[in-house]
């Protein structure tokens, strides 16, 4: 009820009691994120952040605007003016060994179709290019070749002083809307529902300039990709918007694991409840990915799912944790994991391991090959068989951190500081350990005390 009051945009009080979103009382006892920060420096919809060393992030949206904060005090440190538009890319651009200068760099890329590099020790604007024929929607860095990428309706290759070394011709209208580095100097483009691996050819004693090379197109998707990720060294992953995902081999490109069966266009409508609650196509969209050693996490429309590399099947899933669309995902230490959603709320997980019961039906189909879903009995007896002393794991909900009035769009993790997180209504907020922030207050406290000789009269 308290986000209802807020705004939080969760859906209508009655369909959200029909649903089977897991809640949590109000005593949060593992949840540590007690005390919080808003930062106001922003006047459109706060899209990204970044984090540029232990103690500072950037933050940016579609103001324009580039702003620097100090992520323990939330102190407003710079603002960066220099795009006229909405930022659509955002990385960190670190400095050379052998440079003299160790400033921290960052790039942005903005709808006005320039790209600057500033210093965020300064805020000075280093430098601008402005020649773009289209939106750029995506930078990478390849660090080992000393170069960057900008990803739009074409693939540009640049080096440090932003002189473009070479670019593809126009791919498309649709734009290329992730880029990731793989092995052999080659990189993948998400171009629509196409993947495209293109090779980067530095210069030789043969060649005087570099050279970009269309190496293969990846057909396997029916619609358009959202998400694009290295997970290991083996593998990168991708997800569409109805819901498939794909595991690739990293070396070959060929398919490790596929869904395409993730959406039931035609749910079973037994129930007025169901008629209301049945997915629509945009419920499993898959719009983020996150990862450790052993798992991928998942964001497929309002839920997480946690697939597990080695066992190859999903270990645990909330199909409905949160209200509406699932945008961002995180791993942190100790088995927890952080969503956030549309709705407005920032969730915290636990993953848990339990004893899967004989009795218990395992689910089957969801995803085919992860045993997700509806098939018939006698097909999924053999995976039951399988799997019933299987050990599977829960995600149990630990924290519910209310403060936005709108989409939560992404955050960050400091280990020692907290956590960011930026909304659609303007606003950043910094959620602290209460518990751990106490303490430091504790001390100061002391320290103080001790500095002016007031603890020994105490004393």
């Amino acid at each position: 009820m308290l986000r209802w009051l807020i705004g939080g945009g969760r859906e209508p009080q009655g369909l959200a009691e029909q649903s089977p979103l897991q809640t949590i009382g109000e005593e949060q006892t593992q949840n540590p994120y007690t005390e919080l920060l808003v930062l106001k420096a922003h006047h459109d919809i706060v899209r990204f952040l970044v984090q540029l060393d232990d103690y500072r992030f950037a933050s940016a949206g579609d103001d324009g605007i580039v702003v620097v904060w100090n992520a323990q005090t939330g102190e407003k440190l710079l603002e960066l003016n220099g795009h006229t538009q909405k930022i659509t890319a955002i990385i960190t651009f670190p400095s050379l060994e052998a440079c003299e200068e160790k400033n921290q760099l960052i790039l942005t890329a903005s709808a006005d179709r320039t790209v600057i590099v500033w210093d965020c020790d300064t805020g000075r604007q280093v430098q601008k290019v402005s020649c773009f024929q289209s939106t750029v929607k995506c930078l990478a860095l390849l660090q080992r070749l000393d170069v960057w990428l900008s990803g739009g309706n074409d693939l540009c290759v640049w080096n440090r002083k932003l002189d473009l070394l070479c670019k593809t011709s126009h791919l498309s209208d649709t734009g290329i809307s992730a880029l990731i580095e793989i092995p052999k100097n080659c990189v993948v483009a998400a171009v629509g529902k196409e993947l495209i691996i293109f090779r980067l050819v530095a210069p030789t004693e043969g060649s005087l300039g570099w050279d970009i090379l269309q190496v293969k197109r990846l057909l396997d998707h029916q619609d358009n990709i959202l998400s694009l990720v290295n997970v290991n060294d083996l593998s990168f992953v991708t997800g569409s918007h109805v819901g498939e995902l794909i595991i690739w081999d990293i070396l070959d490109w060929t398919v490790q694991a596929c869904e395409r069966n993730f959406w039931d266009p035609s749910p079973q409508l037994d129930t007025q409840q169901e008629i209301k609650l049945c997915q629509k196509p945009n419920d499993v969209s898959i719009h983020h990915f996150t990862w450790d050693e052993e798992n991928v996490f998942v964001a497929v429309g309002r839920g997480l799912y946690v697939y597990n590399l080695q066992m190859k099947r999903v270990i645990a899933c909330q199909k409905t944790a949160h209200d509406s669309n699932v945008l961002h995902v995180a791993k942190l230490p100790n088995r927890q994991l952080i969503s956030c959603s549309e709705d407005g709320s920032v969730r915290i997980w636990e993953l848990r391991e339990k004893q899967q019961l004989a009795a218990e039906p395992v689910p089957t189909g969801f995803f085919n090959m992860w045993g997700f879903g509806r098939v018939n009995k006698q097909a999924s007896h053999p995976v039951k068989k399988q799997q019933e002393n299987a050990t599977s794991c829960s995600l149990e909900l630990i924290g519910d951190l209310i403060g936005h009035s709108s989409s939560v769009e992404m955050f960050l993790y400091f280990e020692d500081h907290g956590l960011v997180t930026c909304s659609a209504d303007h606003l950043i907020i910094l959620w602290k350990n209460g518990e751990r922030e106490s303490g430091l207050r504790s001390l100061k406290l002391f320290q103080k005390l001790e500095e002016n000789g007031d603890l020994y009269l105490a004393v």
